[in-house]
């Protein structure tokens, strides 16, 4: 839209709504967190971290009140009149904080000459040379920039707003050079997207299933074990009676041969039963599983699966054959995550790593060949055949002989002892098959957990040490508002405008889509996207320059400008829907809106031990809203006559610091 009309494009759309993939608060940080029982020192303490994490406004009531008690010092003066100054112009500062602002070297005991009594000095000369238009600027200047660091970064940060004229220009052209040299500082490409990484959690396997032997198994195998053994002894007492030496060494044959038939036939059935496990296991399953709950945990899980395996497929596959052949280790892995985690209320996101580990190791394996290699492993050896067979044949044959000798010797006895003797050999092994079985199988699912455990520990130690220089909420909040003054100049740049021109700007920050957001304690969301509008009030009319930055990467996309008459603006309002949710609207009088989500659904996840509000109030106080407020319903409520307000405004200046 031009100056000239009075009409606007909506640019809204579907985009006043913004998704939000994930959400990360770190509890453990405590920049902007006091005890009830705080010190002056340690609530001043807490009022620097919010200024420098860019909440000025919160700032501002901590370090006054610290003052008030007693808290002193040039460092302390220097931040006070920072705060003071931050994210507001002249006319919007109350009569009581320009007071204060005017006497905080008195009432802070600024002594001495250290380079905090040499910020607050400039802080002053920067502040009476503003009321002079054609004062003499190139000593003050000079003065500017021999402070050291980092009184001089902080001054130019915060100052942007208060200071007017050519004045403005010139401590602009110095932000911006710093903005310049300090967005990318501290690897930020590197290290920025670690602050969107929650705390890992550490893995957990499900533990293998007990061994499933009842008392009946143990009460049938020795039992049965008993009266086998009294049988066979009876059948031996007859042979040996009788002097039958040729019986008793085919029956100690037999004997010896049934001991290395049951060993072998053990490890052969072992293996069997183990192999038609694993492939049960990694068989796709029969029947689709069922669709877990819509917004639960275990849904978020198999959102992250699907994910991994779609993103990680192995370079000799096609993605159809890799997720067709991995669908039962897929959702055996799911089904134990999910089970392990479940009940804790566990974020997903803790345990994301976890998840793409386990299933870039079934990549791994899926590449070099190894995902089957429990085939090769639990076939049963050869050796281990000849040996079962061998030692059945042995026991088979010595039994027949010494059981058709004992029944020439004592044909009654005989008998009724080898029919005791077979069934019970039958409850016998199949008691203690069941009992040995599983306890070798209890043993193989434990040996296999603590590997499998052992590697998820150092893939854990791993993802910790890569977190370990996560940037701190105050280097996000420094690297924000380099690309808030980047985004700035490039408006200014495109107009053809100097600082000065302007008859004020202001910024509004809302979460970009889609994105993940994160925070500490008490602190604001920051996130991953962010979609910055830009308001230059000018006096032709206001100039809307919008555009959405990749945080991660620091670059702007998706440029929009718009331009409309003083006399358009409608009605500019902030609307507070449930959940904490809140949306600036600026309506235009034919009838467009333009609508940003300040604050989306969720804002308020909280800590325990977090006040209702804490967060939401600190997101719109980054996010420079009251700023934005204050200027756009200026303006419309009084129109093109807001420019005359205005300079009327500017007249009223803030007294001179005394020096």
């Amino acid at each position: 839209m031009t100056e000239s009309n009075a009409s606007a494009t909506n640019y809204a759309g579907d985009r006043a709504y913004v998704g939000v993939q994930a959400a990360t608060v770190h509890g453990g940080i405590h920049y902007y967190t006091l005890s009830a029982d705080a010190s002056p020192a340690e609530r001043f303490e807490t009022g620097v971290s919010l200024l420098d994490g860019g909440m000025p406004g919160k700032a501002r009531q901590l370090m006054q009140g610290a003052v008030m008690d007693g808290q002193g010092g040039n460092e302390a003066c220097f931040h006070l009149q920072l705060a003071l100054v931050s994210g507001r112009t002249r006319h919007e500062m109350p009569p009581d904080d320009a007071r204060m602002l005017r006497h905080a070297p008195t009432m802070c005991h600024v002594s001495g000459g250290d380079a905090w009594a040499d910020g607050v000095k400039t802080i002053g000369r920067l502040l009476d040379a503003a009321r002079l238009p054609d004062a003499d600027l190139r000593p003050l200047l000079k003065d500017l920039d021999g402070l050291g660091e980092p009184q001089r970064t902080m001054l130019l940060r915060h100052m942007e707003l208060f200071l007017e004229g050519p004045l403005q220009n010139e401590m602009w052209k110095r932000s911006l050079e710093s903005a310049e040299q300090h967005q990318m500082v501290n690897d930020r490409t590197d290290r920025v997207w670690k602050f969107f990484e929650p705390k890992p959690l550490r893995p957990r396997l499900r533990d293998p299933r007990p061994p499933d032997t009842p008392m009946s198994s143990w009460l049938q195998a020795v039992s049965a074990t008993a009266i086998l053994a009294a049988a066979a002894f009876y059948i031996g007492y007859l042979l040996a009676r009788e002097l039958q030496v040729l019986a008793v060494l085919m029956y100690l044959l037999s004997i010896g041969g049934g001991y290395f038939a049951a060993r072998g036939g053990l490890e052969w059935r072992f293996r069997l039963e183990r192999r038609r496990a694993k492939d049960a296991e990694y068989a796709p399953p029969r029947a689709r599983p069922a669709s877990a709950p819509s917004g639960g945990f275990a849904r978020k899980v198999d959102q992250r699966f699907d994910h991994y395996f779609a993103k990680y497929v192995p370079r000799n596959a096609s993605r159809s054959t890799w997720l067709d052949g991995t669908a039962g280790i897929r959702q055996s892995i799911r089904d134990e995550i999910v089970h392990v985690y479940r009940e804790e209320r566990t974020g997903v996101e803790r345990i994301a790593w976890l998840i793409r580990y386990r299933v870039s190791e079934v990549r791994k394996r899926w590449e070099d060949g190894t995902l089957w290699d429990y085939r090769r492993e639990l076939a049963v050896a050869r050796s281990t055949k000849v040996v079962t067979l061998l030692g059945l044949a042995t026991c088979v044959a010595g039994a027949s002989q010494a059981i058709v000798t004992a029944t020439q010797v004592a044909p009654l006895g005989a008998t009724r002892s080898t029919a005791i003797a077979l069934v019970a050999g039958f409850v016998a092994v199949r008691a203690w098959l069941r009992i040995v079985l599983e306890r070798r199988r209890h043993a193989a699912d434990q040996a296999e957990a603590a590997q499998t455990l052992a590697a998820c520990h150092a893939a854990f130690q791993r993802w910790r040490k890569r977190l370990a220089d996560k940037p701190t909420d105050l280097e996000i909040a420094a690297w924000l508002d380099c690309d808030r003054k980047l985004l700035l100049a490039e408006a200014l740049r495109h107009y053809g405008l100097s600082m000065s021109d302007l008859i004020a700007h202001a910024f509004i920050e809302a979460p970009g889509t889609p994105n993940r957001r994160a925070r500490v304690k008490d602190g604001p969301w920051r996130y991953t996207r962010y979609r910055l509008l830009l308001f230059l009030l000018t006096p032709d009319g206001i100039r809307q320059f919008q555009a959405e930055l990749d945080f991660r990467q620091s670059i702007f996309r998706g440029h929009e400008r718009i331009n409309y008459r003083y006399e358009a603006v409608a009605a500019v309002r902030v609307h507070q829907a449930e959940h904490d949710e809140r949306k600036f609207e600026l309506a235009l009088i034919n009838g467009e809106q333009i609508e940003v989500e300040v604050l989306t659904s969720g804002t308020e996840e909280l800590l325990v031990d977090e006040t209702p509000g804490v967060v939401a109030e600190a997101t719109l106080d980054s996010a420079g809203l009251n700023h934005t407020l204050h200027v756009l319903e200026g303006v419309a409520a009084e129109g093109k006559r807001w420019i005359a307000q205005e300079r009327r405004r500017k007249t009223e200046r803030v007294g001179p610091l005394p020096h």
